[in-house]
């Protein structure tokens, strides 16, 4: 293990996950520790710390890829969680997952709006409802 990759692996986990990317962290300790520090090192240590995009871009476009290959709900529930926390919006969510029903599908995108739905229930934020249209 690289222990300067871990750490700065470790500390951009925290920021955009928090508590729930130490329990995805935990949750494999016991069966495979080193798929943990795969995703602690390589992409929080090498992909998040890049610089070129700030936390919102990137948890779009995770977002988008999770919707996208459907079967990702956990996941996605993951990454959602993390939009909320770097500051994106429920609204800027909920866009976000709709800008792909083009190209990806409506049933991808409802299972993705429904586990939106879910989380910001969840977290006791509202979501955008009829007003997001314009």
């Amino acid at each position: 293990m690289d222990k300067q990759r871990y750490e700065r692996g470790w500390e951009k986990l925290m920021e955009i996950d928090g508590e729930g990317g130490q329990r995805v962290i935990e949750s494999l300790k016991e069966i495979a520790p080193d798929l943990g520090s795969y995703v602690v090192e390589f992409a929080f240590g090498d992909i998040y710390s890049r610089g070129g995009l700030d936390l919102k871009s990137r948890q779009l476009i995770t977002i988008a890829s999770l919707l996208t290959q459907g079967g990702c709900e956990p996941q996605l529930t993951v990454h959602l969680n993390a939009a909320l926390n770097v500051g994106l919006t429920p609204a800027e969510i909920v866009e976000g997952i709709m800008h792909c029903v083009p190209y990806t599908g409506f049933p991808r995108v409802l299972n993705a709006v429904l586990t939106a739905k879910a989380v910001f229930q969840e977290r006791g934020v509202t979501g955008p409802g009829a007003a997001s249209r314009e």
